[in-house]
């Protein structure tokens, strides 16, 4: 039976294999890629689709929750509270009925 030590000392070596051998298989992934790539015209659009796009659809605005009577001003209740509103005791007074 093996030695901690021996053991650890394997572990080590295949390690350094595994690292070794991860980067010899890079290379030949990246090069397949990139041939296919160029051989197809694949954008990054084709593979990831529109990010942003989806990004800035699921931000829709939300509806006004709270209203400052001296400005106007309003406030959905989401994010960071504005001035007007974040020392007031009861925010109550600020709500906008409906």
């Amino acid at each position: 039976m093996a030695t901690y030590r021996e053991l650890k000392a394997q572990m080590a070596e295949l390690e350094i294999q595994a690292a070794a051998a991860r980067q010899r298989e890079f290379g030949l992934v990246l090069d397949d890629i990139r041939a296919k790539v160029a051989e197809y015209g694949i954008t990054a659009r084709d593979i990831f689709g529109d990010r942003r796009a989806a990004a800035s659809r699921s931000r829709s605005q939300l509806p006004a929750k709270y209203r400052d009577p001296g400005t106007g001003a309003m406030w959905s209740g989401r994010g960071r509270p504005p001035d007007w509103i974040k020392f007031a005791t009861n925010r109550k007074r600020f709500l906008i009925s409906s």
